[in-house]
């Protein structure tokens, strides 16, 4: 048998519905908003997020606003793909969950980079603005669904 047997086999999420649940609806929020970022209008939404992060604002300088908002779709649809497949087979469990935590780990860095997160207004830090900063702090609970797919993935329960 071979060491790796144990990446081709079936999630456990089979036995457990709740896993299920945080899986599927982390595919639609990638299927939906990386289909989104081929758009004109979703392109200039997050232009000022990966403009402002040290993590991505090579993206804009290589490949224009657009460019740079279809290679993040092109990431999210593959990462959606993986989390499908992933539903099957384990292997592919571990990679659409580590690119989903991956996802929201470095949207969430945008919290700190982008200008306008936190509201003046009403005292700055912790107020949140609703735009970008309440729009961004949803990925906390992103990120957790994503790593509880990931350790389900990477230590299945017998």
């Amino acid at each position: 048998m071979s060491p790796f047997h144990h990446l081709s086999s079936n999630v456990s999420e089979n036995q457990d519905r709740e896993l299920g649940l945080l899986r599927w609806a982390l595919v639609i929020v990638f299927v939906w908003i990386g289909g989104m970022k081929f758009t004109a209008y979703e392109a200039a939404g997050i232009a000022p997020l990966i403009k402002f992060s040290p993590i991505m604002s090579w993206l804009h300088q290589i490949f224009g606003v657009q460019g740079a908002s279809n290679f993040v779709g092109t990431m999210e649809l593959v990462t959606a793909s993986a989390l499908m497949v992933g539903a099957r087979k384990r292997v592919f469990s571990i990679i659409g969950a580590a690119m989903s935590s991956a996802t929201f780990a470095t949207t969430l860095t945008f919290m700190i980079s982008t200008p306008g997160v936190f509201e003046p207004t009403a005292g700055g830090f912790p107020a949140l603005s609703a735009m970008p900063g309440q729009f961004l702090l949803k990925d906390v609970v992103l990120l957790a669904a994503s790593l509880v797919l990931l350790f389900n993935a990477l230590f299945p329960r017998k």
